[in-house]
């Protein structure tokens, strides 16, 4: 390696120890490269390398051999070179992939991503920017701020890189104006006004003829923020790292022999200590750190993004998806929230399409339920829109099938993050920064909130409750039948309504698929939808019964807190919950609509039993056993509930 510019070098055995422990002990910097197609972003990358002596002797002559063929600078060396390593960018003389370079100086060691400039490779700068600290955007002095200027940065702010070194390169080309330079800087403030807490720095630099990349340029006296390298070594980013929510998501469940149990992972954020009371999500289960262990033994601490085995002093239930928090300090747990994704798939975002999500060590069925909007990336407005093609910018509601444990990204880029995968191909087709939980809750409705609207009351009928029983002879009362699809909920609801009427009672059924073609048909599947699905069909049967009517409900409700819900709007004294309890297998062998069997192949996202929950009711008021009882007894079994509790008469 050329070693030119290195000074104090060690020359015994204890100077060598120091000399690696002071450089054991530098931090590291992830910076990445990005701008428009052309702005130098390759070339300033070689040039960074070059100056600071960070280059083998053969890996150079190699490149001054390739510039006489692929260069593009007109001289005998193409710093870009050093970078645009495969055959079609050397021929296009653009970057495609994002390529990794290492390098260090006696204060900070470095790791730089030159992402491409295109925007048919705007995905693969999405991928460089998701670990880095700080983004080097390049602007051509010539050509001033760009679209992908524009789209660049703002996905960088997005990925919550919140230090900007803004490099207006070529210099040289418009022979070192001092003007351009200012101008370029105050469109680009204006542009910038609207990203989110970033911290700028503003450099004029020629890449190519390398003034202000290592070295303070002799060309632009006027300038005096120093180079390039100078604001690399100093920026502070160790307060960018989240050390205060420890958050560790488990990887693998180490069992080597029965008197051993392990949680492998990674640190996400924070810091984990041994003897700290943990929580474990989303059970919710407590326990104590007992050990920690890395590859070199134990330790008594652990941070990010340290790799260890964590052992805890109770036998808990803990697996692969899990996360281990603090009791006291804990993330969302959640199906349901909202996130930014950039899409980077050639095929357009599917609405209520099936995907699965990558969270932490968590892989997920998913759905995208809504596209709210999507940024206009010129302006930063929001556009309505139908879908996300490749390299587009939205935001999207998501619900999973499972919980998961999630911080907004903002506060944690470790846990905050996600890529959406396509369950055919496993290809990632975007990635997303997950928004606050409370962010995705304002677009539900909150059954307890008060109306919008202020100006309206209740109206009291003038026909009594008393009046209604007495003319219809019964008393109103709503049927809830839950259970799983296929048990028999809708047989038994058509049936006991033939019953009910053969007697002379005004009886009425609302029946899930009925209610979906009408009222509720803009509801979809996830487990925010299926919550407001229940409320809203809750209130209708309490209007039902006001009217004095039995109001038969069959919907699968598959969670006890909405019936729970819909007990309290209904009201206690006539809310019937009708346990329709048949075993999954029963109802797979009956499947009268072929749901089970689309559900198993995956093309059904979230249906209960198979990849959705189902909370079985803990005290109904009634169970039917349809895998053993006949239609017509579990009818005879409903009436006679209703005689005992005088709703019908005798």
């Amino acid at each position: 390696m050329i070693t030119g510019s290195a000074t104090g070098l060690p020359t015994n055995e204890a100077e060598v120890i120091a000399y690696l422990k002071r450089h054991g002990e530098k931090d590291m910097l992830r910076f990445l490269t990005a701008g428009s197609v052309d702005d130098g972003k390759s070339t300033l990358i070689g040039r960074l390398l070059y100056d600071s002596k960070m280059i083998y002797e053969d890996q150079l002559a190699a490149v001054i051999e390739d510039s006489t063929v692929h260069g593009t600078t007109d001289t005998d060396f193409d710093p870009a070179l050093l970078t645009d390593g495969l055959k079609a960018e050397r021929e296009q003389g653009i970057t495609i992939d994002v390529a990794y370079r290492y390098f260090s100086t006696d204060k900070r060691n470095f790791i730089i991503a030159d992402t491409p400039g295109h925007e048919q490779y705007t995905r693969n700068m999405a991928t460089g920017a998701s670990t880095c600290d700080l983004a080097v955007i390049l602007i051509d002095a010539r050509h001033g701020i760009l679209e992908q200027t524009r789209r660049h940065s703002f996905i960088a702010s997005l990925l919550g890189i919140r230090h900007l070194a803004v490099c207006v390169n070529k210099m040289d080309l418009v022979d070192y104006s001092q003007e351009v330079f200012e101008r370029i800087c105050l469109d680009y403030e204006g542009f910038a006004a609207k990203l989110e807490d970033v911290d700028m720095h503003f450099i004029p630099i020629s890449a190519l003829r390398g003034d202000n990349v290592v070295d303070q340029s002799e060309n632009m006296p006027w300038f005096q923020g120093g180079s390039l390298l100078y604001y690399l070594e100093r920026v502070p980013v160790s307060t960018d790292r989240n050390l205060i929510d420890m958050r560790f998501p488990v990887q693998y469940v180490l069992r080597p022999d029965l008197n051993y149990r392990g949680y492998c992972g990674t640190v996400a954020s924070g810091i984990l200590r041994k003897g700290n009371d943990v929580t474990i999500l989303p059970s919710e289960r407590t326990s104590r750190v007992a050990s920690i262990t890395t590859f070199s033994g134990e330790v008594e601490e652990a941070f990010p993004p340290m790799a260890v085995t964590v052992t805890l002093e109770d036998e808990v239930d803990v697996s692969r998806g899990d996360m281990i928090v603090h009791p006291n300090n804990q993330p969302h747990v959640a199906q349901d929230f909202e996130a930014v994704v950039v899409w980077m798939n050639d095929e357009p975002l599917k609405l209520n399409g099936s995907y699965l999500v990558k969270s932490t060590t968590n892989l997920v069925p998913a759905t995208v339920t809504d596209l709210k909007y999507r940024f206009d990336i010129n302006s930063l407005h929001r556009v309505d829109a139908e879908t996300l093609h490749a390299n587009e910018i939205g935001r999207v509601s998501l619900s999973t099938h499972r919980q998961i444990c999630f911080d907004a990204y903002s506060r944690n880029r470790s846990t905050g993050c996600l890529i959406i995968v396509d369950r055919n191909t496993n290809a990632t087709v975007g990635a997303g920064m997950i928004l606050d939980r409370e962010a995705a809750a304002t677009s539900h409705v909150d059954a307890a909130a008060e109306p919008k609207s202020t100006h309206i009351r209740r109206e009291v009928s003038g026909v009594s409750a008393d009046d209604r029983v007495a003319l219809l002879k019964q008393k109103p009362a709503t049927l809830w039948l839950t259970g799983l699809s296929g048990s028999g909920k809708s047989t038994i609801a058509r049936d006991l309504e033939q019953a009910l009427h053969e007697r002379g009672q005004a009886c009425f059924i609302l029946d899930g698929d009925n209610i979906r073609h009408g009222l509720n048909r803009d509801l979809g599947f996830s487990a925010a939808d299926r919550t407001e699905n229940i409320r809203r069909v809750s209130e209708v049967a309490a209007l039902l019964n006001d009217a004095g009517l039995i109001v038969i409900t069959s919907f699968i409700s598959p969670y006890r807190e909405d019936r729970a819900k819909a007990r309290e709007i209904i009201g206690p004294d006539r809310f019937v919950e009708i346990h329709v309890d048949t075993p999954i297998e029963v109802c797979e062998t009956r499947d009268p609509k072929g749901l089970y069997k689309k559900a198993r192949a995956g093309e059904i996202a979230q249906f209960t039993g198979i990849d959705a929950p189902y909370d079985p009711p803990e005290t109904p008021e009634l169970t039917l056993k349809t895998a053993e009882t006949p239609v017509d007894q579990s009818t005879t079994q409903i009436i006679a509930y209703l005689e005992e509790k005088s709703i019908l008469a005798d």
